[in-house]
This record gives C-alpha cells, structure tokens and sequence, in this order.
C-alpha cells in the first residue's frame, strides 16, 4: 500500500481570510480605477476632441460609441466568433488537463520527474518561437483561414502549466481517498471522474476562468492564421477600431468595453471558488 502523500499545510482559518480579503483589496484597487475610467471615456461623445484631463462622467453622456462599434468593428460577428472557440477550447483544455495531472499523480515517482521536468523546459521555451513551424503545419494540413488552429492548442490542454497545477492537486488528496477507490474497485477513469476531480474544484474553477480569458484575450493567433474578415474573433475587430481618428477614441473604448465584460463576468462566476477553501477530505 503506497504511503500517504501530504500536500502543503492548509493556512489556519482566519490567517487565510485575512489573505484571501487583502487579496481581494489588493485587486480591487489596481483594477477598479482603469476600468471606471474605460467605462466613462466610452460614453463620450464621438467627434469631441479628448478631455485634457480624465473625466468620470463625461458631458455629455452618449451611446453613440457603442452603436459605432458594432457598426463600423463588425463586434458582433467577431463576438460569435471567440464565444465559439471559447466553447470548444476552454472546456477541452480543462478536461485535457486535468486528465493528464490526474495520471501524473498516479504514476510511478521517477516517470512523474521526467514528465515533470519536460513540461518545465516546454514552459520556457517562447510561444513566439513556435509560430514559424505552426504555422507551416496548419498551412500543409490546409486548415489556415480557419478557427481551427485557434482550437488545437486546447488538444494539448494549451499550457504545460495547467497541468502541472492539476498534478499538484491531485497530489495534494490523502492517498486514502485513492485506496478506498481501489478497495470499491473503482477504474482509474471513474475515480477521477468521481472522486479527484469534485474535490479539486477551486483549481478547476480557477483554470477554467484564466483559459477563457487567455483564449478571448488572444491576438496574436488569429493575426497569423486568420485573413477572412468574417472570421475575425473580437480582438482582430478591436484592431481595426483602433485606427480611427484620434476623436472618435469613445468608439474604440466601447469596443474593449464590450470585450471586457464576459471576461468579467466569467472571473465573477469563478470568484467564490477562487475565496473559499474546501477540504481535501470533502469537508468545507
């Protein structure tokens, strides 16, 4: 029978909530001010020269921005657009993953270190660097012009990193837990599907949200591989927003307004996991 596995001692509770409030403070005040100031300099009138000093509400109040946006960014397909490759790539990332670190944590220690060590030289290596030798593959396989390649990174649960975090948690579950799996004999699929995987809930909830604001945040992508305009994701349409004349910046401040909220919402969605704290053992 294989020794207990200890993760990392928990914090007491209150050092914990103590941390996890400053945390919350902490992001509060680096994000809070930019992000009033985007949503204020949105609702000015396009056409105006621009304020000489920032302005929390500016006069006059207009909407005008937001319906240039749409019109003159095409935001509206493009929005369809990353929502569809938000859809297919975020959960095949996380379930990529988590399946991954789940067989990591399982395996004997010494293939653990050399999985391990080889994810960590992947993770040094430039994205940039890999774009030349991409590129020639989804253009031999004839998929560029296309939101393909912006879904197959997920194929490969899109960072070594996620991974990584994945095997530290499932590490992290008192080897009991896997023991009675074996004992109810239970497959190595349902064990994870049934028992690792709902304890580890914070993680997911965590990955979840940073891949779907890595993959609706991401430009360089699409730049290289998409060229049809119907294609663009928000990010290739926010682009062309920003080349208009330097008095019509409301209307490329809506656009990253409307851009910003579903990353918003999905940190949002994601914050009660990311403050609260479960218990290994399944007691919260």
């Amino acid at each position: 029978m294989r020794g207990r596995v200890r993760g990392p001692a928990p914090l007491p509770e209150a050092a914990g909530r103590v941390w996890r409030t400053l945390g919350a403070a902490f992001v509060l005040l680096v994000f809070v001010p930019p992000l009033l100031l985007l949503v204020s300099g949105s609702f000015t009138e396009p056409g105006l020269p621009p304020p000489p000093t920032p302005q929390l509400v500016p006069e006059p109040v207009s909407t005008t921005g937001y319906e240039q946006a749409v019109e003159l960014g095409g935001l509206l397909r493009a929005s369809l657009n990353s929502v569809l490759v938000a859809l297919v790539a975020v959960p095949l990332s996380v379930l990529v993953a988590s399946l991954a670190g789940f067989a990591l944590a399982r395996v004997a220690p010494r293939v653990t270190g050399v999985v391990a060590a080889a994810s960590l030289v992947a993770l040094m290596v430039p994205a940039t660097a890999l774009l030349v030798p991409r590129f020639a593959i989804f253009r031999m396989l004839g998929l560029t012009d296309t939101l393909v390649p912006l879904v197959a990174p997920a194929l490969l649960g899109t960072s070594p990193l996620y991974v990584l975090v994945y095997y530290l948690a499932f590490r992290a579950l008192p080897a009991e837990l896997y023991d009675a799996c074996l004992v109810e004999d239970l497959s190595p699929a349902r064990t994870w599907w049934r028992v690792a995987l709902p304890l580890v809930r914070p993680v997911t909830a965590g990955l979840t949200a940073l891949t779907f604001v890595l993959t609706w945040s991401n430009f360089l992508d699409p730049l290289v591989y998409v060229y049809d305009r119907d294609l663009f994701t928000l990010p290739l349409a926010l682009r062309s927003l920003s080349v208009l004349d330097p008095t019509n910046f409301p209307v490329f401040l809506a656009g990253a307004v409307l851009a910003t909220v579903p990353a918003l919402a999905v940190f949002v969605l994601a914050q009660r996991r990311f403050l609260h704290h479960d218990d290994p053992t399944g007691r919260d």
